[in-house]
């Protein structure tokens, strides 16, 4: 099987998202850091359902469900930066994370695009 670029990523980035969960435990911060650790875990998990989906439309629903966490993980990622709960540079993840979201919106973009054009054709 090909390797995936995009599911290499979300699992890199699960990886250091768990590194940040670590660090946020041991400043005490934990009702957040929780929300942040099943939403940028959860990216990956979804990448991986989609890419044995069983159809294209499964494919598609299960990449905009990783977009959707991938978007949910940027929010708690924004707001533990502007809250000041913790003193940490989020930047990086910030980046990562924004990285990710236009890859899997260009995925699932590409595949409705590719889905409407077959059903275009199947009524002419």
């Amino acid at each position: 099987m090909k390797e995936s670029v995009v599911k290499n990523k979300s699992f890199d980035f699960a990886l250091s998202i768990i590194e940040l969960y670590k660090i946020l435990q041991a400043q005490k911060e934990f009702i957040l850091s929780k929300q942040l650790l099943r939403s940028g875990t959860s990216i990956g998990a979804n990448i991986s359902e989609a890419l044995a989906g069983v159809s294209k439309a499964d494919f598609s629903n299960k990449m905009a469900i990783a977009s959707k966490e991938a978007r949910e993980c940027l929010y708690w990622l924004q707001l533990l930066e502007k809250s000041n709960l913790v003193n940490f540079d989020f930047k990086p993840f910030i980046k990562d994370c924004e990285e990710l979201i236009k890859i899997l919106t260009s995925i699932v973009k590409t595949t409705q695009n590719s889905t409407l054009k077959i059903k275009n054709k199947s009524k002419i």
